[in-house]
């Protein structure tokens, strides 16, 4: 199965999302977006796939959101593409594309949607310890 993340390895969530991949035995392509960030284009289709706005996938913490003023609900998509463009540090993270679809993983386990079923090949626990999926290999409900 070719799968893509957009990740940043400064994020837990975003390592978590790609040891879940990993733990389905799949080995993605993971783009660093910070160092190689998408171009505009495949940017919008991304978001446009994911079935999210250009909003939905702001960051605003650590990112220089605030200070861009991109809280004005009257901003369009293009101007707040254009932000994203100049400090891809805005984008949210991470990013996944499979064959299934394409999705924003907050949280993490969020890329099971867009895995196969039954692909997990084990228990996986997240980094603060929450478990995602049983010795199994199914997903775990929150609680």
């Amino acid at each position: 199965m070719d799968i893509v993340i957009y990740h940043n390895p400064d994020c837990g969530t975003s390592r978590n999302t790609l040891a879940l991949i990993r733990n389905a035995g799949i080995e993605p392509h993971v783009i660093e977006y910070l160092k190689t960030p998408p171009n505009r284009v495949l940017l919008a289709s991304l978001i446009a796939r994911a079935g999210v706005s250009v909003r939905d996938v702001l960051r605003e913490k650590g990112t220089p959101y605030l200070d861009l003023g991109l809280g004005d609900p009257s901003l369009t998509d293009d101007q707040l593409l254009d932000a994203i463009m100049a400090h891809p540090i805005l984008l949210n993270r991470p990013l996944v594309v499979t064959p299934l679809g394409v999705k924003l993983c907050r949280p993490s386990e969020a890329v099971l949607d867009i895995l196969p079923d039954g692909s997990q090949r084990g228990a996986f626990v997240k980094e603060d310890g929450e478990r995602v999926v049983d010795e199994h290999g199914r997903r775990v409900a929150a609680a």
